[in-house]
């Protein structure tokens, strides 16, 4: 589901919200409270970002079935700030220290000025959505590999392969099931974020010697269209 926001300018909750399908009875108070006092103490704006070796980013989430009942919108604009102000791609409530099966993700893609890496990486706009209990199955063999960075693994990248194409199931903000197919660097996205909802960051898929601080990225790799001369130079396979 693509929303222009999780709240209406006004504060109140979005139009349609009062046809949600989450379970109303299985809202945890106690979790519930604590988060609306968590986004009381950032003003519902920009929330800490947890990085590598929190324990959170391993843990497996628990399924969303309405345990936040109608603080989840209010919760799911505050991450969608955060991911703006990182800036990111996308984010996982993980990522900020919460064990839901949420995440919110956006790319306005690479720009005119660089359609040759653009085309290569297969960088299409991607617009705002809410997934919540994502998961995703590979459509097809192909596999695409690229440099990867993270907002939980700060100043590094690295080369991880993935699927080119991914049908994702998932949730939206009001609780509706959908399925979406996804190619190229959308599909890469949504692989992320999903695997970060089951306690995996992309260093566990990573290609090892392709790892570089996000300086060197810039210096050495940035400018190129795939990670072939990397590969090549580094001494690591592609996929």
């Amino acid at each position: 589901m693509s929303l222009d926001g999780a709240l209406r300018p006004d504060g109140a909750l979005p139009a349609g919200w009062e046809s949600n399908t989450w379970d109303p009875g299985a809202v945890v108070p106690a979790l519930r409270d604590h988060l609306a006092a968590y986004l009381d103490a950032h003003d519902d704006a920009i929330l800490p970002i947890v990085s590598t070796g929190a324990p959170v980013l391993r843990q497996v989430t628990d399924p969303y079935r309405g345990q936040l009942g109608d603080l989840l919108p209010r919760f799911v604009e505050a991450m969608r700030t955060t991911m703006y102000d990182a800036p990111g791609v996308g984010l996982a409530a993980t990522q900020v220290g919460v064990g839901l099966s949420i995440a919110v993700i956006e790319d306005p893609g690479m720009g005119a000025d660089l359609d040759t890496l653009a085309d290569a990486r297969e960088r299409v706009p991607l617009d705002y959505q809410v997934i919540i209990n994502p998961a995703y199955e590979a459509i097809g063999s192909h596999v695409r590999a690229f440099y990867e960075g993270c907002l939980s693994v700060p100043d590094l990248q690295g080369v991880v392969a993935r699927p080119r194409t991914v049908l994702l199931r998932s949730h939206d903000l009001l609780g509706a099931e959908h399925e979406q197919e996804f190619t190229g660097w959308p599909a890469r996205i949504v692989q992320h974020e999903t695997d970060h909802l089951g306690g995996t960051l992309y260093l566990d898929r990573v290609e090892t010697r392709s790892i570089t601080t996000t300086d060197n990225y810039g210096q050495y790799w940035a400018g190129d269209p795939t990670p072939a001369r990397a590969a090549e130079v580094l001494g690591f396979p592609l996929a």
